[in-house]
């Protein structure tokens, strides 16, 4: 019997595999290019703006890198970790710099451990907080309902509403109440009962140390890594300025997509990381009515970026520190140099400023000079920083960076997945696309993932 005949990928040349037309080119988008790609499978990376990257990119202002963000790349998937690793070689860099919390002017571990919340503290709010602690955890408790349960279930009323509430609800724009439990995402580890009751003891208090403190990072920017997705892809499979306007389809598989209102282009397989209401509204025809509502219930955070550069050789010692009091208009504040050194020019460093957001607010619509002074009087109330170390200033807005969990937003997702499913030759991918809180390690493993089971049908081991 003669043999089937594979190209280097292992894929029948009898049976080509479907071209891809990957909608946006963050993570998400270029992991579906990287790896269709390396499988012999054709593709185009659509993207509406002339930039590479999504909101994991970084920018550069004169002599100083700094990144959309407090981007890290976790070690929480092997293969991922190892595929970049290979992509970026010894441009990527092991980092162990902890993250804290600023409180009452004192700098508190997050994520939060015992031991350094009884040094801050003090003895007795500290026992205090185990006793409500120890309560809450042997108290019967129905599922948690909302992130406020479940912040209030797992550390008790004090440190709950100090470290986790107040700065959620800045983060999410949304009572807690309102918010999922699933906004926690991996990040509120360290505290337990067992560690808390253990170091209430004296003469037994030990350090926690996180998996948070130690992260991969690239030596010029969290941008490096969608640079080198994108290289990889090849530029000629990657169409900038190339927003979709329209998907058409038969309510059973995509026909087309439209390109910036004039080009046509017939499709086999689509893979949106598009907003999930943007990507159902560009629908033709157009979904049903309770999709549209459903879809036009689901909101995404914005987020102003505000850098501050200084000639002043290092701030903090952090990764991020956080701000939960509302007092700061800003969530968190991350000092590149932390990350890599060569993100600032020797004696100089930079902080930058995150401020969650809406469309509609005060603050998205506010002058760049009134953001910056928004943001560095604060630095200077804190005494962090002088008037004269101040060099200079940039604000960037960034749309659609955290969709909003709110509680009941699951099961709306789902509905609006389960419509999205009746069309055979489409699928989403990414943070936007799937309304997920992830990480950078997740969205590159599902864009793997949707290349695998486009070519799995394709492959043979045997005539």
């Amino acid at each position: 019997m003669p043999r089937t005949c594979f190209d280097e990928t292992g894929i029948s040349r009898a049976r080509r595999p479907p071209h891809i037309a990957v909608l946006g080119a963050g993570p998400a988008g270029l992991s579906v290019g990287y790896y269709a790609k390396r499988n012999g499978v054709p593709f185009t990376i659509y993207e509406a703006t002339n930039v590479i990257g999504g909101n994991c990119i970084t920018i550069r202002h004169k002599d100083f890198l700094f990144d959309s963000g407090a981007h890290r790349l976790l070690d929480k998937d092997s293969d991922v970790t190892r595929e970049l690793k290979k992509l970026l070689g010894e441009d990527l860099i092991r980092i162990d710099v902890p993250s804290h919390i600023y409180w009452n002017g004192m700098s508190i571990d997050f994520p939060l451990s015992p031991c350094d919340l009884m040094k801050h503290l003090g003895t007795a709010a500290f026992l205090k907080a185990a006793a409500e602690l120890v309560f809450s955890r042997l108290r019967r408790m129905n599922p948690c309902s909302s992130f406020a349960d479940f912040a209030l279930h797992a550390y008790g009323k004090t440190v709950a509403t100090q470290f986790l509430l107040n700065y959620s609800q800045k983060l999410w724009g949304t009572p807690c109440d309102r918010l999922s439990p699933k906004i926690s995402g991996e990040r509120m580890a360290g505290l337990n009962l067992r560690a808390f009751l253990s170091e209430s003891i004296p003469r037994r208090k030990t350090v926690a140390r996180h998996s948070e403190d130690v992260f991969y990072y690239p030596r010029m920017g969290i941008g490096a890594i969608t640079m080198e997705l994108a290289k990889s892809c090849g530029i000629q499979n990657i169409r900038c300025n190339a927003k979709v306007t329209r998907i058409f389809h038969d309510n059973r598989r995509i026909h087309a997509i439209e390109i910036n209102e004039r080009e046509r282009i017939d499709t086999d397989l689509v893979v949106s990381t598009l907003p999930l209401n943007l990507l159902l509204q560009i629908m033709e025809p157009r979904p049903p009515k309770e999709i549209l509502l459903l879809s036009g219930s689901l909101r995404y955070r914005n987020v102003v970026l505000v850098a501050t550069f200084l000639a002043m050789d290092r701030v903090t010692q952090s990764a991020s520190v956080y701000f939960p009091h509302p007092d700061f208009v800003f969530t968190r504040i991350h000092e590149p140099k932390n990350r890599a050194v060569h993100m600032s020019p020797a004696g100089k460093t930079s902080l930058v400023a995150e401020i969650p957001c809406q469309d509609q607010d005060e603050i998205w619509n506010m002058e760049d000079d009134g953001l910056k002074q928004l943001v560095s009087s604060k630095l200077l109330d804190i005494g962090w920083i002088r008037k004269r170390n101040i060099i200079d200033s940039l604000v960037i807005r960034l749309k659609y960076c955290y969709p909003v969990l709110e509680v009941e937003c699951e099961q709306k997702v789902q509905q609006i997945k389960t419509y999205l499913s009746s069309l055979g030759n489409l699928r989403v991918c990414g943070r936007s696309g799937n309304f997920m809180y992830g990480w950078i390690h997740q969205m590159i493993k599902q864009g793997k993932a949707i290349v695998e089971e486009c070519v799995a049908p394709l492959r043979s081991d045997t005539d």
